[in-house]
């Protein structure tokens, strides 16, 4: 484990927060609001500076992740004079709307940047999804039952494998217990045994995935790939939501923990995987907070689609308690999140 890696990890993701209220922050001032603080981090301050004829103080907290920006007349609880520009609360409607949708957008256009350099610096990774042939996970149940890079699975336990779907379903209900997998190495047809994880991200896998290769780009296709790739992650972002609500697909979920781990081994890899990756997390994070839920900015944009549609403002305290609740159970599902990480099962 490489502690530089993680620290990293950290940083990036620590940017992609500021970068979201940078958003935020750019798109209050284009309309006029007054931004009180834009904080990096939370918890108690280690710096914080107020340049001089600045109504924003800057400042960096001591845990990195989750940036902020406070904005006058924002909180319904503070008093507010109703005939002052700089509010929030008397701002246009079309002002609000710019003001909570610029966090999501500036991840989303942020996501291009760092997958173009991550293409010009690591290459593009072609997947072979086609074949059926694997990349095999050093270590796991495959690897162990002597599975290697090129096989081709043919079936699983006697049943025709054609995708990669139909291989997850006859995989997935044997945690714990060994399956015969047929595979083609060359021609030559072998039977192996491995037996798919009992729990974490191994459970009901056997940590196979399609062969793939990386191949270097010019400028133009590092571009074009930068700007193909967002909106594909927020495609998959909505359908895997769909999927899990639906009760099609079992919610897998990282915390911080998980995030940082992942993004730490991307690292490890190299400059191209780790900013490809980060890429993919900013256009995530993009997407996800659009998502109509509480405590997100889509939820807020809810409340403000409301107003367009109705010309009459919700109620404000109203709004803010139900973001409080929002933002409670996020929270409580972060901590559970985590504390599954962490904690090591028995």
């Amino acid at each position: 484990m490489s502690v530089a890696s993680y620290l990293l990890a950290i940083l990036g993701l620590a940017v992609l927060m500021v970068v979201h209220e940078g958003g935020h922050y750019l798109a209050a001032r284009r309309f006029g609001m007054r931004v009180t603080k834009f904080s990096i981090g939370f918890g108690p301050t280690l710096w914080k500076h107020r340049p001089k004829g600045s109504p924003t103080t800057y400042q960096i907290a001591i845990i990195p992740f989750l940036a902020y920006v406070q904005i006058a007349g924002m909180n319904p609880y503070e008093e507010s004079d109703p005939k002052d520009p700089g509010s929030y609360a008397n701002a246009s409607l079309w002002g609000r709307i710019v003001t909570i949708a610029g966090g999501p957008l500036a991840n989303y256009l942020f996501a291009s940047v760092l997958m173009f350099a991550g293409f010009m610096l690591g290459g593009h990774t072609v997947v072979d999804d086609v074949s059926m042939k694997v990349s095999v996970a050093p270590e796991g149940p495959a690897a162990k039952a002597g599975m290697v890079h090129g096989d081709r699975i043919v079936a699983v336990n006697g049943e025709r494998i054609a995708d990669w779907e139909q291989l997850k379903r006859a995989v997935g209900p044997h945690a714990g217990e060994a399956i015969d997998v047929e595979i083609d190495r060359e021609g030559q047809t072998l039977h192996l045994s491995p037996t798919p994880g009992t729990d974490g991200e191994r459970k009901g896998k056997i940590m196979v995935g399609p062969e793939y290769k990386v191949v270097p780009v010019g400028v133009g296709q590092a571009a074009l790939l930068s700007v193909k790739e967002p909106p594909k992650v927020v495609y998959r972002l909505v359908v895997g939501l769909a999927r899990m609500i639906s009760g099609k697909e079992k919610p897998e979920l990282s915390g911080p923990v998980g995030i940082v781990r992942e993004t730490a081994g991307a690292v490890r890899s190299g400059a191209g995987d780790a900013l490809k990756l980060l890429g993919m997390l900013s256009a995530y994070l993009g997407g996800f907070n659009l998502l109509p839920f509480p405590a997100l900015d889509g939820g807020r944009l809810l409340f403000l689609g409301f107003e367009a549609a109705s010309r009459r403002r919700a109620d404000a305290k109203v709004e803010a308690k139900v973001h409080a609740i929002g933002l409670l159970m996020f929270l409580t599902l972060i901590a559970f999140v985590t504390y599954t990480e962490i904690i090591p099962k028995r």
